[in-house]
């Protein structure tokens, strides 16, 4: 019903005597702890959108690893023991440092049919000058680390060797076309060298060593 013609209409705001309703302090805190709590969770059990991965992995690096064949994927493992171990001093790119580290790509020792050399590079190290790569002289008086005279993490099991060596070897990208390498055949260098320790082998040496031995 509209007030009468002669009635002013008042534009003051009706006070119902509500007041605004005032959210708890407590309320606040659980509900951040409950956002902190599953922000946690997620970033150690979401896999980060990817439907592929599930409890108790974290991540797809993390599936594949433990879920192909019953192991590591070689080539997987590899890549991540060469990013920790190998590509400070061969590069990212294995092209290696002109004049310090020779390079890994489209190598000739690398890309041997038989892998016995390169094994015992990687076991006991390599110093000296005289060293030839693809023909050319590469003189560097670095010395190559010994990844397999100290335990792990310094050092690397006979696994990650040969995953490692497989992944160099394999790797397309860096023209490597050779075969794998096995855990097998590393573990019989290791034991042939077992007594050798802070001898890294020079050039002259390793020429004389047969690969497949």
């Amino acid at each position: 019903m509209s007030a009468p013609a002669n009635q002013p209409v008042s534009n003051a705001p009706h006070d119902s005597g509500a007041k605004d309703p005032v959210v708890p302090v407590w309320l606040v805190v659980v509900c951040f702890l409950l956002f902190y709590w599953g922000a946690v969770y997620f970033d150690e059990h979401g896999g980060w959108f990817d439907t592929q991965v599930y409890t108790p992995y974290v991540s797809a690096e993390d599936l594949q690893k433990y879920q192909v064949a019953g192991g590591p994927d070689p080539m997987v493992l590899g890549a991540q023991v060469y990013g920790r171990t190998c590509a400070a001093c061969h590069q990212p790119s294995a092209m290696g440092t002109p004049g310090s580290v020779p390079p890994l790509v489209g190598s000739d020792w690398v890309n041997e049919k038989e892998p016995g050399r390169i094994i015992r590079f990687v076991l006991h190290g390599f110093a000296g000058p005289g060293l030839v790569v693809n023909g050319k002289p590469f003189e560097t008086a670095n010395q190559m680390t010994a990844f397999g005279e100290a335990p792990p993490p310094t050092g690397l099991t006979d696994e990650e060797i040969a995953a490692v060596i497989t992944y160099v070897r394999g790797n397309e990208d860096w023209h490597n076309h050779a075969s794998p390498v096995t855990e097998e055949q590393v573990k019989a260098i290791r034991n042939k060298y077992a007594t050798r320790k802070n001898q890294p082998f020079s050039p002259t040496e390793i020429k004389g060593i047969d690969p497949a031995q």
